[in-house]
């Protein structure tokens, strides 16, 4: 049963929080346990190793090699025509890698960097990095979700949710529980770290922080991209594979039956 399926007491028991919020030394536990609230950010490749990585396929190695026995041949146009088919394949393959790479970076962007959160009783603004499972958070009209988090409260509270969703307009928020299994976007109950509130005011209690938290998982998903190659790109390769043996034993045979029967090359 997820958390908007309970009602405020029952998602308080389960998350052992209060109306109090967390005391000092159970947030500090809960932050060691837990870790920082951010987005991770795997070890990339600077844009130079990404568009030096564009060369490193079989296919690539052959079309340089053909480049190579052109201009060997004095044939400019066919090494020139070759030559920019070679670089608009590496230019588009950069572009895909390098939007995936600033996607990350956007992403670590949509929090807020601070949070109203309710500490022994008492408001307090802290660092965003520092919010945990069980926190009190206060929401105003204009501020940025920190982490995700059930509503406890609401006052003609609304909120942009257009960056996870895809709903242009705002959506309206309430409290109440909501029975069966619902989509994101029909998540009326729940706040989502990244998405900004339009009108209203309320309080909601930090459920997932993190990677854990939706935008979290959408980061992660981001980061895997590059990661696996399809099945095409697979047989892509074992056909590169093929064409440049192929091609080398080509050439060589080529070029010895003109060194034995001393036939000029051009």
């Amino acid at each position: 049963m997820d958390y908007y399926n309970l009602d405020k007491k029952e998602v308080l028991s389960k998350l052992h929080s209060s109306l109090r919020g967390l005391d000092g030394l159970e947030a500090k536990s809960r932050l060691d346990k837990h870790g920082e609230n951010y987005i991770e950010k795997e070890e990339r490749l600077s844009g130079l190793k990404i568009f030096l990585s564009q060369f490193k396929d079989v296919i690539v190695f052959i079309l340089i090699f053909a480049i190579l026995v052109s201009l060997f041949l004095n044939h400019l146009i066919d090494a020139i025509v070759i030559g920019a088919i070679l670089f608009l394949n590496a230019g588009l393959g950069f572009i895909q890698e390098y939007k995936a790479e600033k996607s990350i970076s956007l992403l670590r962007k949509l929090s807020s960097p601070q949070a109203k959160v309710l500490r022994d009783n008492k408001y307090k603004v802290i660092d965003s990095k520092e919010l945990v499972p069980g926190d009190i958070v206060v929401l105003e009209q204009g501020d940025k979700v920190s982490a995700d988090g059930r509503l406890i409260e609401v006052i003609d509270l609304q909120a942009d949710e257009s960056i996870l969703t895809g709903e242009s307009t705002p959506v309206a928020k309430f409290v109440k529980a909501i029975s069966g299994e619902k989509h994101l976007a029909e998540r009326h109950n729940m706040v989502f770290s990244g998405t900004t509130m339009t009108v209203g005011r309320g309080k909601f209690i930090v459920t997932n922080t993190g990677m854990n938290s939706e935008i979290g998982k959408v980061a992660h998903l981001v980061q895997l991209v590059d990661v696996s190659k399809t099945p095409l790109e697979n047989r892509l390769k074992r056909l590169g594979i093929i064409l440049g043996a192929v091609v080398v034993l080509l050439a060589l045979i080529i070029l010895g039956l003109g060194l034995s029967e001393r036939i000029g090359f051009y």
